[in-house]
């Protein structure tokens, strides 16, 4: 069994980890079939600033598939066993399917736009 977060805004693969509507809680079977669906709202502060990544970890999340993120981020989820999936897009279940079939691999895509700082240490 395995627990993915997907950061998401409308069923689509949201662009800001640290500043998305809500997470997709998935978790998948042995095979990599989805077993269970359930939507997480973060904390309204930036997710590298909140305690985001502890509150995942403790959720049993393992994997996380994202658009992008700052490299804090990403070094936060890798210090607490989560596994970072950059450089996902489209509807949320398709990223997922993506990911499951090998298709999607880590783009290494860092958040540095949108007028803020995503890349927080």
């Amino acid at each position: 069994m395995k627990i993915i977060a997907i950061p998401t805004r409308g069923g689509m693969v949201d662009e800001h980890f640290g500043h998305c509507e809500s997470f997709t809680i998935i978790t998948l079977d042995d095979s990599g079939a989805v077993i269970a669906e359930e939507s997480f709202t973060p904390p309204p502060q930036c997710g590298c600033k909140s305690d985001l990544v502890g509150t995942l970890s403790a959720m049993g999340v393992k994997q996380l598939i994202a658009g992008n993120m700052g490299q804090g981020a990403v070094m936060k989820l890798r210090q607490s066993g989560i596994a970072v999936v950059r450089g996902a897009s489209g509807p949320v279940r398709e990223a997922v399917a993506a990911w499951v079939d090998g298709k999607l691999k880590d783009r290494q895509e860092l958040c540095v736009a949108h007028g803020h700082e995503c890349h927080h240490n």
